[in-house]
């Protein structure tokens, strides 16, 4: 067996049906144990967003979101959805929305848990499973193998992904020389990440919402133009969901896998990458980032990841396979399933404008994303290097390796880098479920210490011995910081 199969297997079988119910299922029981906080507190997830300031020690609220939805935003959100619907057919959509909505609840949940174990290194907040692992189950066995599983999928593999497909898709639109397109990347990223958290926090506060928004509005565009075709739309994807279009019956047990699979994949919620950016923020309450990264994931899915959907399923750009590889519907002969299927429907109403805008989009979405592997290798390798003597010399020679891996990247992709990144993304995501699911009281805890505070007309304020948490000590400085401020105003 060669590495590639090798590799591919073992990413199979972290990605399997166990790692879609197990997703589902903490899902799920976050919903309910936490009464559906995703919709009943929608109006606090916007105001925790928008609201609160930085600190020397920390991001806003609003930068950690945009650091974590840049990790969210990437090539999943535009090839992704297209495989979805070419393995599932238009139904996956719908199951996109609902693991986007249960999801929420997890966002919530680690975001909040990263918060409460962050730690001051280096002048700098910094956070994530790792941190919450050892602090909250102390298993630190345990929190070692997700930091290492995460310096693998986010500083090695990763970013030779992203790389790839900023190059190739520069290349296709503009002709433009991979190496150059490799090397113009390399300087942008160290321009940014060599200026330290705040840098990064201030790029992605101005770039994601930007790529987001115009992202939204070139498929409403569409919708416009294709109105006539949005019931008929509506109701395929409906029915679709729920196997009854007699043209996707057949693949009806596709349809619920693939929507669900590429929702986890695109929203990452439960798979702890969100919750590292969430640690850098600058809050009062734990809760008060959980609840803006609950919305990150909305962002995410229900907007991005539907903008191309709708694109595809409005404008007809699609192809559906079942099970044995037979094409039943066939309106792209000979195009291959992903990117292609969103550059033709932006072409058929803007002709010649597809590769274009595909290219540019890739370049934000995946750019972003590189920088959010940047935040999330950073935490991985403090959490494992921080008493070294060393550290400074270390990080820094982790931020080189990235600029390496993104050259190198530009030049090639394989499906082994392909595999270890699924590797490594599977097995962060398993730990930390497991990890949720052994904290599951801790994060319901915090949610409630927020919503009483507010029932009593508060600013919610964390104290950690008030709400039952050990070695939680860099809140005892922060709520006094944060009770000094509330008594200034």
């Amino acid at each position: 067996m060669d590495l590639a199969t090798l590799t591919g297997t073992i990413a199979g079988w972290l990605w399997s049906t166990p790692m879609i119910l197990l997703c589902l299922g903490v899902g799920l029981y976050f919903t309910i144990a936490m009464k559906v906080p995703q919709a009943r507190l929608l109006k606090d997830m916007v105001s925790n967003l928008l609201g609160g300031g930085d600190s020397e020690n920390g991001i806003s609220s609003f930068q950690g979101f945009a650091m974590a939805l840049g990790g969210r935003i990437g090539v999943g959100n535009i090839a992704g959805v297209a495989t979805a619907i070419y393995f599932g057919g238009p139904g996956a959509i719908f199951w996109m929305w609902v693991i986007a909505f249960v999801g929420a609840a997890c966002a919530f949940s680690e975001s909040a848990l990263a918060q409460v174990w962050k730690e001051e290194i280096n002048g700098e907040y910094r956070g994530g499973p790792a941190y919450y692992i050892e602090h909250g189950t102390g298993l630190k066995w345990l929190a070692v193998l997700f930091a290492i599983a995460g310096i693998i999928a986010n500083a090695l593999t990763g970013p030779t992904i992203q790389a790839f497909n900023i190059a190739d898709a520069a290349k296709n639109a503009f002709g433009i020389n991979p190496a150059i397109v490799g090397l113009s990347v390399a300087f942008l990223f160290a321009v940014i990440i060599f200026g330290g958290l705040k840098r990064i926090g201030k790029v992605a506060e101005y770039i994601v919402p930007f790529m987001a928004i115009v992202y939204i509005v070139l498929a409403l565009i569409i919708l416009v133009i294709n109105a006539r075709q949005i019931p008929s739309m509506f109701a395929l994807i409906f029915r679709s969901a729920f196997g009854k279009e007699a043209l996707f019956g057949a693949i009806y047990g596709k349809t619920i896998m693939w929507g669900v699979k590429r929702g986890v994949y695109s929203s990452e919620a439960g798979m702890g990458s969100g919750a590292q950016a969430s640690a850098a923020a600058e809050v009062s309450h734990p809760a008060k980032q959980g609840l803006a990264q609950s919305f990150s994931v909305y962002v995410d899915t229900l907007f991005v990841c539907t903008a191309t959907g709708l694109m595809i399923l409005s404008t007809g750009c699609y192809n559906v396979v079942d099970a044995a590889g037979d094409l039943l519907v066939n309106n792209l002969p000979d195009v291959a399933q992903g990117t292609a299927y969103t550059q033709a429907a932006i072409d058929s109403v803007f002709p010649g404008f597809g590769s274009i805008f595909i290219a540019v989009a890739m370049f934000f979405f995946a750019f972003t994303t590189l920088l959010s592997f940047a935040v999330y290798s950073d935490c991985n390798v403090a959490y494992l290097f921080k008493n070294s003597k060393y550290f400074k010399q270390i990080t820094m020679g982790f931020k080189v390796l990235l600029l390496v891996m993104i050259v190198f990247g530009s030049l090639r992709s394989s499906d082994v880098a392909w595999n270890m990144a699924d590797i490594g993304v599977g097995l962060s995501a398993w730990i930390n479920l497991i990890a949720m699911i052994l904290l599951r009281k801790k994060a319901i805890a915090v949610l409630k210490d927020y919503e009483d505070q507010k029932k009593q007309g508060l600013d919610p304020v964390f104290s950690p011995e008030k709400a039952g948490f050990k070695n939680a000590g860099l809140w005892n400085s922060i709520s006094k910081r944060s009770y000094s401020n509330l008594n200034a105003k």
